[in-house]
Parts: C-alpha cells; sequence; structure tokens
C-alpha cells in the first residue's frame, strides 16, 4: 500500500469498520431504489407527456402524483449512505468534493428548483396544458446534471493521482471528464434508473394503487417494456463500462477474485431472470429478481471502490476509538423512522386521487 502524499489522514472510527459497511450496503439499497424510481420515472412522463394518445399520458399524470413523494424519500434516504461513506472514506470524498466544489455546491440549488417544478407538474398538471412538458422537462434534466456530478465526485475521489490538478486549478471546477469509466457508469446508472422505474409504474397496476384514471394493465404492459428495454441496453452498457475500468480492477471481475468474479455472474444470472420474467411480464417475480440484482450490483460497485483505492487505502487500517452510544442512538432513530415512513405510506396510498370522487366531499356538498 503506497499512500499518496495528497491524500489526508484518516480520521478514527467509534466502532469497527464492518458496522458501517453493512449500514453503507443497506441505506445505499434503500436510497438507490427510490432514486432511481425519481429520475426513471421522471423521465418516462416527460417521453408518456409527448404522446397523443390519452392512455400513454394519463401515465405521465399517474406519475406526477407520485413524484414528489419519491424526491423526498430519495433526497431523505440519501443523507445515511452518503454520511457512511464519508465515515469510511472521508479523506477520499472531501478532498475531491473541494476539487469540484463549486459544481458539487450547486447541487442543493439545482434539487431545490427541481422539487418546485415536480410540484408544479403535479398539481398544475391540467391548468399548465403545454407547459407540463417543460416543467417536467426541466426537473428531469436537472436531476440527470446532478447524477452527472455525482458520478464525477464518486469517480474523482478514488483517483487521488488526479487530485495535483488543483495546483492549477484551484475555482473548484475540476471534473473527471478524463476517466473513461466516467461515461459507461452514469449511463449505466440513467438508464437503470429507467428500467427501474417502469417496473414500479407496473408495480402500481399490478397492485392497484392508481391515483388516476389510468388503465392498470396498460401501466404493466408499458412499464414492462421499459423495464424489458432497457435492461437489455444495461447489458451492453455494463460490458462497456467492464472494459473501461483499469486493468487490475476489471481483472479482478475476470477470475483476479472469486468474490468479485463470483458477483458478477451472479449480476448475469440475476439479469436474464430478470429479463425472463419481464417478458412474460410477471411483475412479482421481476421486482424480486431486480431486488436482487441491485444487491449484487452495490456489492460489485463496492468491489469496484475497493480496487481503485487498494494501492492508496484500506477500511481494515482505520483506528477504532470505542464509542458505541451514537450508533445505537442511530439504529433506534434508523428505525422508528422507517416506520413513520411505511405509516406515511400507507397513508397516502389509501388516500382517494384526484381524479377519482371523494364521497365523503359529495356528502358534504
Amino acid at each position: 500500500m503506497n499512500p499518496s502524499p495528497l491524500i489526508p489522514a484518516p480520521d478514527a472510527i467509534p466502532v469497527p469498520w464492518g458496522w458501517f459497511y453493512i449500514l453503507l450496503m443497506l441505506t445505499f439499497l434503500l436510497h438507490i431504489l427510490l432514486m432511481n424510481v425519481m429520475l426513471g420515472g421522471g423521465i418516462i412522463a416527460v417521453i408518456s407527456s409527448f404522446s397523443r394518445n390519452e392512455g400513454t399520458n394519463l401515465i405521465a399524470k399517474e406519475f406526477s402524483y407520485k413524484w414528489p413523494y419519491t424526491i423526498a424519500f430519495a433526497v431523505n434516504m440519501g443523507v445515511a449512505p452518503l454520511l457512511f461513506v464519508q465515515v469510511l472514506y472521508g479523506h477520499f470524498i472531501y478532498s475531491s468534493s473541494v476539487l469540484m466544489a463549486a459544481w458539487w455546491l450547486s447541487i442543493i440549488v439545482l434539487l431545490i428548483l427541481a422539487y418546485y417544478s415536480v410540484y408544479l407538474f403535479d398539481f398544475k398538471y391540467d391548468q399548465l396544458g403545454g407547459l407540463k412538458v417543460l416543467a417536467a422537462s426541466f426537473s428531469v434534466v436537472a436531476m440527470l446534471f446532478i447524477a452527472f456530478l455525482f458520478s464525477n465526485n464518486m469517480t474523482l475521489m478514488l483517483q487521488p493521482e488526479k487530485w495535483s490538478a488543483y495546483m492549477t486549478n484551484r475555482e473548484g471546477t475540476i471534473l473527471n471528464l478524463s476517466d473513461p469509466a466516467l461515461w459507461p457508469r452514469y449511463l449505466h446508472f440513467v438508464f437503470g434508473a429507467v428500467g427501474v422505474a417502469g417496473l414500479f409504474l407496473a408495480l402500481v397496476g399490478k397492485l392497484g394503487f392508481c391515483k388516476s384514471k389510468a388503465d392498470p394493465q396498460q401501466l404493466i404492459e408499458k412499464g414492462m417494456k421499459y423495464f424489458t428495454h432497457t435492461t437489455i441496453l444495461q447489458i451492453i452498457i455494463g460490458f462497456w463500462f467492464l472494459i473501461a475500468l483499469p486493468q487490475p480492477v476489471m481483472k479482478l471481475f475476470m477470475g483476479g477474485s472469486s468474490m468479485a468474479t463470483g458477483f458478477l455472474v451472479a449480476g448475469i444470472v440475476l439479469t436474464l431472470a430478470a429479463l425472463h420474467f419481464g417478458f412474460k411480464k410477471d411483475v412479482v417475480k421481476t421486482a424480486a429478481a431486480t431486488i436482487l440484482l441491485l444487491v449484487a450490483m452495490i456489492f460489485m460497485r463496492d468491489l469496484v471502490r475497493t480496487g481503485y483505492l487498494s494501492p492508496h487505502f484500506s477500511v481494515s487500517k482505520l483506528v477504532v476509538q470505542t464509542e458505541y452510544s451514537p450508533m445505537i442512538f442511530f439504529l433506534v432513530v434508523f428505525v422508528i423512522g422507517l416506520m413513520m415512513i411505511g405509516y406515511m405510506l400507507k397513508l397516502v396510498f389509501s388516500m382517494p386521487g384526484r381524479d377519482t370522487k371523494d364521497p365523503l366531499a359529495e356528502e358534504g356538498a
């Protein structure tokens, strides 16, 4: 292990690193599920809004009811994994964030503006007319750019040898555009989001959680079509991503590491299984295979990160200054938070849609 002189010394951690690793994997899975629905659903909504077919157009309206919730949950669920990354790899991600600080801080403004635009798309859907497409498109473009900035930071933190660029650019505008793995990594995320969002809409139709007059069967048909088609593209982009990785990292998945190779094989098998069930329009089995696939991909993502950083750092080397009380407090709050979110979702799904008549409101009238 040859740490670069540009890498700061890591801080001590309060409990063994394995605790943070498990929580990082768990919270990131919850976050990525919601993030995929948020971004991919927005893309599907924009595409559907351009259609002259009323049934297809109603898919956009159906998602408009759910878009604000997905943003709120995705952002809040994103806090925990980002904090755990900072605990384990803080001396890397803080450094890369400083290098691209101007871009990184712009995320806050972009997200607020995108959120406002989503609320316009939701609550003013009928009144906006053709402008609703503009509102939704602005939100999607902002989210796509935010995702691009995240991809830059998450790759820049893995390559300390590029940090010397700060000596010639101290404006906080450095991006990792020279990385050959940046674009396939980003596109893999974007197309994956569309696929998961399509599956989400199919589940909405399957489970009867429609708030608009959209035909549940059409939600299933269109949703599974988005899922299968983008998953096929994912296979191509995934192999592009693999061969774009540095040779030492790529070789881990080609037999250099039994664990990395095993996860790659599992990912391929689960992808084929998800496609099989997807073409059969078996929504529940497709969802089960997709969740397992996401778990495998999250571990592969971590192995890529470990491979990049292995010449410089290993989490097993972190110094532990034992203090369990913050961890216990977090776990208690985390469980209570999940219970509250579950209760709020129950209330949301039990509310009548704005396209449906509320018998209580009629009685009051």
